[in-house]
């Protein structure tokens, strides 16, 4: 193993514990606040938390050995399995950061109706779609022999060595499948966000005139509060913009190399690095592990939630301590008065 390979193992390993370790944790909190699942989003969360510990147990793992060994460690047909839910779980992460993005602009652009607009039985549907989506396109290249180990990615994956014979309708389905997925979750991302963020300039614009009223009504306000007022406007305005931009960001800088990449490689006069290859399937993987803190733990309702488990934790934990320090202190006293 050279240097960039050493470095690309490590970076897997960590991708594989902050991964494993974040989506378990959204998972616990899911399962212990009743608020969190009773809120429609939370199912399209559970379903992209799914995916991504599936593909962090599942998937990463045999990456790893790849890079090592530099092949896969099992046989045709665990290849062609870990292919299948590579391309399955890959593409209902996606879909799935889609709805939520539609489900936030439902939330903010109409937000008297709702409830009305996205019910359980709606986000139901939705988890559904992305499943037989996701379903469809990861069959076709499994049942025509269109998957296996590929070198350039050390993984499991589509792999154009095995559609030599019929290599156009290889392109095809490439094109249609990278079209249809990666493309069009960034359409949605992108025309959804926007317009949250454009809704959410206009309240920033009205409350900052509010305040504006308000300090010049205000002639004896200290010009400390004054001076806290008009951070707290310029931070209202930027939180929003900060949001969207990692919602965007972390989606295109996570999943647009290894797209790309995929696309490029139907073009075989264009040479392609083998360590890039290897890299930009590290970014897709990265995605699992940033997902958690983007979509759930950065956000106030699960942060109060890992607070409260851990609070519990500790009172538990102090609890058996002290019961312990008085069954100690009860045969102390049982020993010296015998």
């Amino acid at each position: 193993m050279d240097t960039v390979e050493v470095i690309v193992s490590l970076l897997v390993v960590a991708i594989i514990v902050v991964s494993l370790l974040s989506n378990l944790l959204v998972l616990i909190c899911f399962l212990y606040s009743p608020e969190i699942r009773s809120q429609v989003p939370a199912l399209f969360i559970l379903n992209l938390t799914f995916c991504n510990l599936l593909l962090t147990v599942c998937n990463m793992p045999l990456t790893l050995v790849g890079i090592v060994n530099k092949e896969h460690p099992g046989g045709a047909w665990s290849c062609q399995t870990a292919a299948f839910l590579d391309t399955f779980l890959t593409t209902s992460s996606m879909l799935s950061m889609a709805a939520l993005s539609i489900d936030r602009w439902i939330a903010v652009v109409f937000p008297l109706s709702y409830h009305s607009k996205m019910r359980y039985r709606d986000a139901l549907i939705g988890v559904a779609y992305t499943w037989l989506h996701s379903l469809s396109f990861s069959a076709v290249p499994a049942i025509l022999s269109w998957v296996g180990y590929h070198q350039l990615y050390a993984s499991c994956t589509l792999c154009n060595a095995k559609a030599n014979g019929i290599r156009g309708q290889f392109v095809i389905f490439t094109a249609v499948f990278h079209s249809l997925t990666f493309l069009l979750s960034l359409v949605v991302l992108c025309v959804t966000y926007l317009k949250v963020l454009k809704v959410a300039r206009f309240h920033c614009k009205r409350i900052d005139i509010i305040t504006m009223q308000t300090l010049v009504l205000l002639v004896d306000i200290h010009p400390s509060v004054r001076q806290q007022c008009l951070e707290e406007q310029r931070r209202r305005r930027q939180r929003a913009t900060r949001k969207i931009s990692t919602f965007i960001g972390t989606f295109v800088l996570c999943f647009a190399p290894y797209v790309i990449t995929r696309m490029v490689e139907l073009f075989p006069t264009v040479p392609i690095d083998p360590h890039w290859g290897v890299v930009s399937k590290c970014l897709a993987y990265s995605k699992a592990a940033c997902d958690p803190f983007v979509y759930s733990l950065l956000r106030h309702q699960y942060r109060k939630t890992c607070g409260d488990i851990i609070n519990r934790v500790l009172k538990r934990r102090s609890f058996d301590d002290s019961s312990r320090r008085v069954k100690n202190g009860r045969k102390n006293i049982i020993q010296v008065v015998e």
